[in-house]
């Protein structure tokens, strides 16, 4: 049996001490702004933990919209809203690098036979006459 992405086995459970309440702020033209404010297993605020603001934004690709999350340092909404634009720009430049390091991964996985390798398995042998540098 697979062991759950939480490392923990058995039944999922919620870490009653990591709890918090999220909050969603837009402009309906950039993105989103999400707020998550940690809170104890009453529901009242924790002030013993930061509270900590995320970003939401979409690249527009010739595939289609690409969802990018990125963190945002910051100490209030007003800081987290200040700081959007920088954080959502090194977001798109993390999710552009690794849209380019995934399609570098996947042009080098392309496998062509060499010649004759097709005769071993029943083939029609000869091909292989393209050739990877």
């Amino acid at each position: 049996m697979a062991t759950p992405p939480s490392g923990r086995a058995g039944e999922p459970t919620l870490d009653p001490q990591a709890l918090y309440r999220e909050e969603t702020y837009t402009d309906r033209q950039v993105g989103t702004l999400r707020v998550l404010v940690p809170v104890t297993a009453s529901g009242a605020a924790d002030a013993t933990r930061p509270t900590i603001y995320t970003g939401e934004a979409q690249l527009l690709t010739n595939m289609g919209p690409v969802p990018i999350g990125f963190d945002i340092e910051a100490k209030s909404l007003a800081e987290a809203v200040a700081n959007y634009a920088e954080a959502a720009k090194e977001g798109i430049e993390r999710t552009m690098r690794e849209l380019q390091e995934m399609r570098r991964q996947q042009q080098s996985s392309i496998v062509i036979p060499q010649a004759g390798a097709g005769a071993l398995g029943g083939g029609l042998g000869g091909g292989g006459k393209i050739q990877l540098p």
